[in-house]
């Protein structure tokens, strides 16, 4: 048993198009699009932002480590230049405090020109026959 007849002809239904529909539905795709725009642009703008936190943060570390460097440096530059220890190395290298007669000073007349001469001192024969 047929339902439908072979040789029955449907017609052809044409629907008017809903332009309001259609225009709802672009500006609701637009304003998703623009929404989610947003989204990511503040996410990479969060991503930035914590990229730029970590980098200032080992950057206060590196900083940190420089003052200690520095710190430590400058102690150990007041510690080699101390007094006692220059006399001690000059001691090791061979040299002598100057004495008193070693140094010679000018005419105390003279002010624009006043000089300390200093004057070559006595070897003994042991450093003479050394060098």
């Amino acid at each position: 048993m047929e339902r439908f007849p072979e040789h029955q002809r449907n017609a052809k239904i044409l629907r008017a198009r809903d332009v309001t529909a259609l225009s709802r539905l672009a500006l609701l795709l637009f304003c998703g699009l623009l929404l989610s725009g947003g989204f990511v642009l503040a996410a990479e703008q969060h991503f930035a932002a914590v990229q730029d936190g970590y980098k200032s943060e080992s950057l206060r570390i590196e900083r940190k480590k420089l003052i200690e460097d520095n710190q430590r440096l400058a102690l150990e530059k007041e510690m080699i230049s101390a007094p006692s220890r220059l006399e001690q190395v000059a001691r090791q290298l061979g040299l002598e405090p100057a004495t008193a007669g070693q140094i010679a000073r000018s005419d105390s007349t003279r002010q624009s020109n006043s000089k300390i001469e200093v004057t070559e001192p006595k070897t003994s024969a042991k450093k003479a026959s050394t060098r």
